[in-house]
């Protein structure tokens, strides 16, 4: 769990660095701009390290599973040489999700303006501006893969959380009860959070949008959970835990 939660703050880190520099960058000197290459760049690693996080949380709910679904097989099953590949796949599958998204997306005809609307470059921003039929609907089927991948993930998150309770309560002692849940707690609340704000991003009603609403759920879903994270992960620490009744 240790390696997995490295690379879960690398993905937070990197999510953070590609909007929140700029954004404060674009406030303190009163501006509004970025360049075409720094648009695409912007595009191409929050899908990266957003995709690889998701895939990373993917991978973190096998690991809960098979440490108290499966404990006596935990050493064979996740290897230090098998917890490396799979996080190897995360990235990988984040790097290729984020390069096939911003070559198809930067490919379509920009024809209404430039203006985004939005604090940070963001691929629903972008399709609106383009003027392509046959383009956008390459983009929305890319999309549409996209989702039922992650609609994939969700289903094994969902099924290994229903073997994981059930493994839960069959334990006769209510100490080891509560350590097993207070194990897959900081992961549950992180996805929870993770996916919430994405899908309340994503579907959200078109009669109840507008700009400040729109800017105020892409804080929401691109901010919040990466700079959470650390914090609910880290509230298993008994010392921190001290210091924040002490505050």
């Amino acid at each position: 769990m240790g390696f997995f939660l490295l690379n879960l703050s690398l993905t937070d880190l990197g999510s953070i660095c590609t909007t929140v520099p700029k954004a404060m960058h674009s406030s303190l000197w009163d501006t509004t701009t970025i360049s075409y290459t720094g648009c695409a760049a912007q595009v191409f690693f929050f899908v990266f390290f957003m995709a690889a996080e998701y895939f990373l949380l993917t991978i973190m709910c096998y690991d809960r599973y098979v440490a108290i679904c499966k404990p006596l097989h935990y050493g064979t099953l996740l290897g230090s040489r098998a917890c490396a590949h799979m996080a190897a796949a995360a990235w990988a599958t984040g790097f290729l999700t984020a390069l096939l998204h911003t070559t198809n997306t930067f490919s379509l005809p920009l024809c209404q303006g430039n203006a985004l609307g939005q604090f940070f470059c963001e691929i629903p921003a972008i399709l609106k501006l383009s003027c392509s039929h046959s383009d956008y609907l390459r983009e929305i089927g890319l999309l549409i893969i996209s989702c039922l991948l992650g609609f994939g993930c969700f289903v094994f998150i969902v099924f290994s959380y229903v073997q994981i309770f059930r493994a839960v309560l069959r334990i006769p002692s209510q100490q080891g009860r509560h350590k097993a849940f207070s194990t897959c707690l900081p992961h549950l609340v992180v996805v929870s959070l993770f996916l919430s704000t994405g899908i309340f991003s994503d579907l959200k009603p078109p009669s109840i949008s507008s700009p400040s609403l729109d800017m105020v759920v892409s804080v929401l879903y691109s901010v919040v959970p990466p700079a959470l994270n650390p914090l609910i992960y880290s509230l298993r620490n008994q010392e921190l835990k001290d210091a924040i009744r002490k505050m």
